[in-house]
């Protein structure tokens, strides 16, 4: 009630702008609602009202307000660009305040580490960071939590899970996509996020995984400024992303900009299986087109080995065009129910492939085209799947700022060495050939515990058989010849 009573007033629930598009039967209901607007809160544009809106009803709706501004392609360049500050220019708390919350956290005077402290540089929706400087010399990033900032999460969230619980109830249409689910996934990482003893652990994690690619780098942890309500950073050098100087690099340089940050994502997601699920501009600085630095560790998302390989066989699917294979990888998976037809399901996957891949990102509608995948997941049955809520999200904000790098952006052609070499590495003749290698490995080590440890039953079945031991000792080494076989047939591709 509260939200819609606050989305209500600012003419943000069912903006008067919008009445053109609505179907006429629901126009009078739509100026009943937009007849509770207060006439000082609907002055201004759509994207400032629902900017206002989200800051008003606090962390949890600014969150929200943050995905949507990385989607201009379906919202509107002006629209994004109107809730923009949400990213990292909300009204900051004050210093004195930071100060009291670091010197409570890590238990020193501040004067003890920082030999300077300065004013908020950014202040987002759980934290503001200050610049500082340590004892000998480095300047250093401090992130502080908002003071009272667990109630009001909390007090977000449980308004969230009443609304997926009334929506699970109510809209039967909407049972598909678990509502339930998916908040309970974005609570747990908004819990995640209210100690930064645990974002300085992923910040760590992460620094050590993008370190293996030159596409992205993370600050270092200075832990001695670590607490549960401070985190402390080496400095990121460059521009945050969401700087109007960035507009003045040349379109190479954006371009390559972007072509970082998708490769950057998918490396994390499919070499390492844990990547930044927050990739928005406000996180992102840049140093002219040489180096992207992330900040923000507070979201990081996990993929199991299965999962990895699921993503990667689907997005080299779509890159090759085999909407055969990534049909059947999704039956594999379990994402759509098997009582579907695997060709049928690839020939609506071709309908949304073929008129995007290859494309630039201006000449395909992103509103169009995720209308169209959300009525095939609707034909064929298919469920959200709670465990790539955050892949999905981060996937969302990264294509959005590679977007708003580059309007002309190629998505498959950025994406297209990093899926290539990761199918080369996991899915080639070296890895066909370590695979099989390794269940021979198991298979001997399966027969030698078996000859040396015989479970009861089997002892009476082999004394009553008096089973021969050569034929234990030919059976060995038929496995071994083969396995050497193998090695010799797969030599000169090894080689290569």
């Amino acid at each position: 009630m509260q939200w819609g009573w606050v989305l209500a007033r600012h003419d943000a629930l069912i903006p008067r702008e919008a009445n053109s598009l609505i179907p006429a039967w629901s126009r009078p209901f739509a100026g009943l609602v937009q007849a509770f607007s207060s006439r000082r809160l609907r002055a201004g544009r759509p994207g400032q009202r629902v900017g206002a809106a989200c800051e008003k009803l606090g962390p949890v709706a600014i969150k929200l307000g943050q995905v949507l501004a990385t989607r201009a392609d379906i919202f509107g360049l002006q629209f994004a660009q109107d809730l923009g500050h949400l990213k990292d220019k909300l009204p900051p708390f004050s210093v004195e305040e930071a100060k009291r919350e670091i010197e409570r956290s890590i238990g020193r005077p501040l004067d003890s580490l920082y030999s300077q402290f300065g004013p908020a540089v950014g202040a987002a929706s759980l934290a503001q960071a200050h610049p500082a400087y340590l004892a000998d010399g480095r300047k250093v990033a401090v992130k502080v939590l908002r003071p009272g900032i667990e109630k009001k999460v909390h007090q977000g969230l449980d308004a969230m899970r009443l609304g997926a619980g009334l929506v699970d109830r109510l809209v039967e249409p909407a049972r598909r996509l678990e509502p339930r689910a998916f908040v309970e996934i974005i609570a747990r990482s908004l819990q995640l996020e209210l100690d930064m003893r645990l974002e300085a652990a992923a910040a760590s994690e992460l620094a050590e995984v993008m370190g293996k690619d030159d596409y992205m780098s993370a600050p270092g942890v200075i832990w001695d400024g670590v607490g549960k309500r401070v985190l402390t950073l080496e400095w990121a050098d460059g521009l945050p992303m969401t700087d109007p100087a960035m507009a003045q690099l040349s379109e190479q340089e954006r371009n390559l900009l972007a072509d970082k940050v998708v490769r950057a994502f998918l490396v994390q997601a499919l070499d390492h299986g844990v990547f930044h699920a927050d990739l928005h501009e406000g996180n992102l600085f840049a140093d002219g087109s040489r180096k992207v630095t992330a900040i923000d560790f507070g979201i990081v998302g996990r993929l199991g080995p299965a999962e990895r390989r699921y993503l990667a066989e689907i997005l080299w699917g779509f890159i090759s065009r085999d909407y055969d294979r990534i049909s059947r990888i999704h039956f594999e998976a379990g994402y759509v129910p098997p009582h579907h037809s695997v060709d049928t399901f690839a020939q609506a996957l071709r309908a949304v492939g073929e008129p995007v891949i290859g494309r630039a990102a201006s000449q395909v509608s992103m509103g169009r085209l995720l209308g169209q995948l959300f009525e095939i997941t609707a034909l064929f049955d298919m469920h959200l799947r709670p465990e790539l809520v955050l892949l999905q999200k981060t996937m969302v904000s990264v294509e959005g700022v590679a977007r708003r790098l580059n309007p002309d952006h190629d998505l498959w052609e950025a994406a297209k060495p990093v899926v290539e070499r990761w199918i080369r590495r996991e899915l080639g003749v070296q890895a066909q050939a370590k695979e099989l290698l390794d269940d021979a490995r198991d298979t001997l080590k399966a027969l030698s515990n078996l000859a040396q440890n015989p479970p009861q039953s089997q002892t009476l079945i082999v004394e009553r058989a008096r089973v021969p031991t050569w034929v234990v000792v030919t059976a060995t080494v038929s496995a071994c010849a083969s396995a050497a076989a193998l090695i010799l047939t797969l030599w000169p591709n090894l080689l290569g």
